[in-house]
């Protein structure tokens, strides 16, 4: 919307320069300076073409150059005292620019800033009042139009959002979670091995069903995501889940890598820990960032060990943890020790 709106302003200021034209060649024998007259319609020609040229490209709508428009604008209508006879003026002469000086005015609606003000002659004040309100009234129309625009712009991407996540959700209850729900039965009236099968299907499957049912719920207002509400489907009889009081409010880029981050550092404590492993993810926020801590009781690793894994090609902390957290401005840090468990620190900074 906001380009088609630079392109009435040319298109306005092409129109109105045709109409001064007429109006100084009609009249230019009753000028004072009948050069003068020509002079003006030459720099209001040459202005249009810079102007309407430098509009055309967003880095050219520059402050400087709107301020300068509305200069030449203002310098074209004090001319008129110049020009054009006194008595003329009196009687109700148009201005030398006439209505194209209304185009500057135009351009600063458009853009959103204020229209400039100047010290003009009493006989062409009406005018211009009436041009700065006018522009002052477009500008307001504008930014209006731009906002809905805007707000329907986000209002379809949200709607077309949530009707994907009921499409996905519907797919998983409809197959992963009957699998689920069917090896947890059956492992569990199986026994032995297969219960502990059951008890991890059985955990996953209400972990699936967690994320599945919040899976239509849009996003806050400013697009921002309550980290514990990703966080807290991750909890279980072995993964202990804490966080603050009040809602953890993140971008959902950082939110979402942090959650992700979070939910591989549970896996590879499920894979790698030990069967008998607990852990506890810890979410604090002390205004300048969102640190979350995934801590285990597990076997732990030495040192280097991480570097072997990235070297033998084995990826899953260098990039599903580490380069999830730095695609977003965070960090990531694993510490540990053989015997003494394992500590992930996952954190993103506020913007």
């Amino acid at each position: 919307m906001a380009e088609q709106m630079w392109r009435v302003v040319a298109v306005f200021r092409v129109v109105t320069l045709a109409y001064a034209a007429v109006l100084i060649t009609r009249d230019h024998g009753d000028y004072l300076h009948p050069a003068a007259g020509w002079l003006a319609l030459a720099v209001m020609a040459v202005w249009s073409v810079i102007t309407i040229a430098a509009y055309s490209r967003p880095r050219g709508r520059r402050t400087w150059l709107i301020c300068a428009d509305v200069a030449v604008a203002a310098g074209l209508v004090l001319s008129t005292r110049l020009i054009v006879p006194a008595s003329q003026i009196n009687a109700g002469a148009p201005t030398i620019p006439s209505s194209w000086a209304a185009s500057s005015v135009l351009a600063c609606a458009v853009a959103g800033g204020p229209a400039g003000r100047q010290a003009l002659p009493q006989g062409t004040l009406s005018n211009i009042v009436l041009v700065l309100i006018a522009g002052g009234v477009g500008g307001y129309i504008v930014q209006l139009g731009l906002r809905a625009e805007a707000a329907a712009d986000r209002a379809a991407r949200l709607e077309a959002s949530i009707a994907e996540r009921e499409r996905i959700a519907r797919g998983i209850h409809d197959s992963v979670l009957q699998v689920l729900a069917l090896v947890a039965t059956r492992g569990r009236e199986l026994g032995g091995e297969a219960a502990e099968l059951a008890r991890l299907a059985g955990e996953q499957e209400n972990a699936l069903r967690a994320l599945v049912s919040g899976a239509a719920v849009p996003p806050p207002e400013g697009g921002q995501l309550d980290l514990a509400g990703l966080l807290e489907p991750l909890g279980n009889s072995r993964v202990t889940v804490s966080c603050p009081a009040g809602a953890v409010l993140l971008s959902d880029a950082p939110a979402h890598a942090l959650a992700a981050a979070a939910g591989e550092a549970l896996d590879n404590v499920r894979r790698h820990a030990g069967a008998d492993a607990r852990a506890w993810v810890l979410v604090e926020d002390d205004g300048t960032a969102v640190t979350v801590s995934v801590r285990d009781n597990g076997l732990g690793f030495g040192e280097g060990r991480l570097a072997e894994a990235e070297t033998a090609g084995r990826l899953g902390v260098a990039q599903s943890i580490k380069g999830r957290l730095r695609d977003v401005g965070g960090s990531a840090c694993v510490r540990s020790s053989p015997g003494q468990g394992t500590e992930v620190e996952l954190r993103v900074p506020r913007c």
